[in-house]
Order: C-alpha cells, then sequence, then structure tokens
C-alpha cells in the first residue's frame, strides 16, 4: 500500500496528510512511476489552500512534477517504456491525476526522459518552470538580442528558468525580488540587474537601466495592483505576460497606459504549450538540448525527505528559497 499526500478540507499545509492508497494500475494511456523525487509548485499550495484557477475535488491529492523510473505501463502503451528513468510534464489538471507518493499514475504523453547528466532531484525541477518561461519568451514575445526583459519573483524556479532562457536568446534581464536580501544570489545566477520594489522605485529604475526606452517584455506571476508599475515601466507597443496570481489580489487592468502605449497583457499558462502536442515536442526539445549540454541547469533552493512533505511546503509558502524545492521519495 503506496503512502501519497492528501487533503479532505481546503486550508494550509496543516490540512494535508499521508494516507495509504491501493496500488493504482495504469490503464490506457498510462504508465506508472517508482516515485524518486517530486518539485513543488506555488499551484500546488493554491490548490490546497482552495485559491487555485479550479477548486479541488475532494478528497484532493497534489504535485505535477515527479522523476522516477517507469515500473508499470497501461495495455496500449509501449512497454519499452518501462524501466526507464523519466520525469512528468504538467499537462493535466490536479483533479485528473496527482504525483506525491511513492508511487504515482501518469498519462504516456505527459512523461519524458530526462537528460543522464541529472539527478533524479534535478529531473523533478525542470518541466513546470523551463516551459512556462519557454512557451511566452520564445514563440510568442520572440526575445531577441539587446530586448529588455522584467522577471518578478526572479528567485522562483520559474523565474530563474526565464533568467536562463533570456539570456540564451540574448536579452537583458531585469529581476526583480522585494527585498536586497536576494540580490546577490539573482546576480550569481545570472540576472543582469535586479530591483528590490519595497526598496526602490520600480518604474525610475527600469527607466535608468533601459535609458528610457522601458521593458519590452514583462513575465509575471505575481499580479495585484503592481501590475499598473510594470505596465508605467513597459516600452510602447510591449507586452506583459500574467501567469499566475500570488499577490491574492484583485488585478486593475491600466487602462489609460495600455491605450497610450498599445500594450499588450496577456494571460497565459504552460498548458497552452504542454497540452497541444505540436507546441510541446518543440518545447520539449528546446529544454532537454540546453540542459544536456549545460547551458541549463536547475536550481535546487532546498530537498526535504518525504516524511517531511507538510514541511516542504510550509517551507515553500516561506518565500525564502532561491530555486525550486524538492522532496525525495527512498
Amino acid at each position: 500500500m503506496p503512502k501519497v499526500v492528501r487533503f479532505h478540507e481546503t486550508g494550509g499545509p496543516e490540512v494535508l496528510k499521508f494516507e495509504e492508497v491501493p496500488l493504482q494500475e495504469p490503464g490506457n494511456g498510462e504508465v506508472r512511476l517508482r516515485v524518486q523525487a517530486i518539485g513543488l509548485n506555488r499551484a500546488e499550495s493554491m490548490f490546497y489552500h482552495g485559491r487555485y484557477v479550479y477548486p479541488p475535488k475532494l478528497p484532493a491529492g497534489l504535485g505535477y512534477e515527479a522523476a522516477g523510473r517507469v515500473e508499470a505501463v497501461g495495455p496500449d502503451v509501449d512497454k519499452s517504456w518501462i524501466g526507464k528513468q523519466v520525469s512528468t510534464i504538467p499537462a493535466f489538471t490536479l483533479n485528473e491525476y496527482t504525483m506525491v507518493g511513492e508511487t504515482a499514475v501518469a498519462p504516456v504523453a505527459a512523461i519524458a526522459e530526462y537528460p543522464a547528466n541529472l539527478s533524479p532531484a534535478e529531473g523533478a525541477a525542470i518541466w513546470m518552470q523551463y516551459i512556462t518561461a519557454y512557451g511566452a519568451l520564445v514563440p510568442i514575445a520572440a526575445v531577441t538580442k539587446g530586448d529588455f526583459v522584467v522577471i518578478p519573483a526572479a528567485s522562483s524556479s520559474v523565474g530563474l528558468a526565464a533568467i536562463e532562457i533570456v539570456k540564451t536568446e540574448g536579452g537583458i534581464t531585469i529581476a526583480t525580488t522585494r527585498s536586497s536580501d536576494k540580490k546577490e544570489q539573482l546576480t550569481k545566477l545570472g540576472a543582469d540587474y535586479v530591483i528590490a520594489t519595497d526598496e526602490e522605485d520600480y518604474v525610475a529604475r527600469v527607466g535608468e537601466i533601459t535609458k528610457g526606452k522601458g521593458a519590452r517584455v514583462t513575465f509575471d506571476p505575481v499580479a495585484g495592483p503592481f501590475v499598473e508599475k510594470l505596465a508605467a515601466a513597459a516600452q510602447p507597443g510591449g507586452i506583459i505576460f500574467l501567469y499566475g496570481a500570488l499577490s491574492g489580489q484583485p488585478t486593475p487592468f491600466p487602462l489609460l497606459t495600455a491605450l497610450s502605449n498599445g500594450l499588450s497583457l496577456r494571460g497565459y499558462t504552460l498548458m497552452a504549450v504542454t497540452r497541444v502536442p505540436e507546441k510541446l515536442a518543440p518545447a520539449k526539445k528546446y529544454v532537454y538540448d540546453r540542459l544536456a549540454d549545460g547551458r541549463f541547469r536547475p536550481k535546487i533552493a532546498k530537498t526535504f525527505p518525504f516524511a517531511q512533505t507538510v514541511d516542504a511546503y510550509r517551507y515553500l509558502e516561506s518565500n525564502t528559497q532561491v530555486g525550486k524545492v524538492v522532496v525525495t521519495v527512498p
């Protein structure tokens, strides 16, 4: 009887409980993993708090990303998958599949081998962040040499992936974080400029950095009232991606700024890539190739053993980490 983490009511990490469940057999189009590592994401925290883009169907499980070995496949799935080391791509809802457990069933379309130079912990810390950033910054925004790109909440795993992608494409990164505590780390991790938004005048600093040009692309998971400042610092004709709602506050639409400067504000999630096979294939190749040759390297903030999964989610909610929080499974 494998253990999983589930919750029967919404709330903070205290609602998460370990439960034993019958071993699930994969059905058509599915595989079962013996899980070795699990990458945690803010989406899951919002899910058990009841603040996510869709409500949980209780009792509910958790987890978009796991790395492990395929130990069983559904009747119609190629048996050559058995024994392979893979990780899961977020291409499903948390009401359909969950990964936080000693074993997990996933759709075969949502698994991928990861480069052999990565550990299982690193393998569980790649697809959510890199595909999220890739889908917005490369095929849509087409970031190129000389583009100024603002990356709010840059110490998150997606923020760090965005820094790597923008640098790879020749752009100039302006990372933001609330306080100066993380400035040095973000600079070491490749950010060209870092703005502490609680301590500095964001609009003025972007103006100084870009010499009055403004940011062509803004890649924001926070939303809320600060969007008005993001718009004020954007380049005419610029695009602001809103891919999260971490602020938990209403998000005003900066109508007059958008009108006068021809701005685009675009809602976006990685599901726009991962659930469309013809978009997912080039995204996987882009990420895999750059992980394999060392241009990309996921940053692990801290690992926790499976027995401390609840503590791992508490740490995730602390906002003190730089990079990915990962749970390892014995």
